[in-house]
């Protein structure tokens, strides 16, 4: 992601993308055609998005991507509609939810290593309420949006929940040197 900020009117755009997505794929209609012409150069352009789906605060779907490998207004298409049908946490979102369901959507930058020494190295290099954080360990990787922060403010908590994720012992991060990205969000919600 270039370091433009979207404009008010493309965040209601993405917003809309996402919207319509969601209640064209919940109720089973085909989606309509993005006309990518007529949109901005940021919208066109290649962009990564997660989409989080919220009922009443609590999580009710989220998907992305972590590398842009299509247009913005695609990805948050595309994610729209996976966080909605495609979550493996969650059953499919049922045409009698949509009213309750709040979209939110996540811009990313492009992730970078951060170098560490060790895990106290790893806390202090950590930016609570900033970075969105990525954890590798050879095939096995998960991450936490910057969002997560508001839920988990303690860093080893957050580092203990992001190895769970991944399906890895909680203290996976103390054990052995894994490989950290961080990345950052644009966020906004309907």
């Amino acid at each position: 992601m270039s370091t433009d900020k979207l404009s008010e009117e493309e965040k209601q755009t993405l917003l809309h993308i996402a919207r319509e997505s969601l209640e064209r794929g919940v109720k089973g209609e085909k989606l309509t055609q993005l006309d990518l012409e007529s949109m901005s150069p940021l919208l066109r352009g290649q962009g990564a998005s997660f989409v989080t789906l919220t009922i009443r605060g609590n999580l009710r779907g989220c998907i992305g991507a972590l590398e842009p490998y299509q247009p913005l207004a695609l990805d948050v298409r595309e994610h729209a509609l996976a966080a909605a049908l495609d979550d493996p946490r969650f059953p499919p979102v049922k045409p009698e939810e949509l009213n309750q369901v709040e979209v939110e959507v996540s811009r990313l930058t492009v992730p970078e290593r951060l170098e560490y020494k060790n895990a106290d190295d790893l806390l202090a290099n950590l930016r609570p309420h900033v970075d969105g954080v990525i954890l590798r360990d050879g095939f096995r990787r998960a991450t936490f949006l910057p969002q997560v922060w508001d839920k988990i403010p303690d860093k080893a908590g957050f580092l203990d929940n992001l190895c769970y994720k991944m399906g890895a012992s909680q203290d996976l991060w103390r054990q052995k040197h894994l490989e950290v990205l961080i990345y950052q969000v644009e966020e906004f919600h309907e």
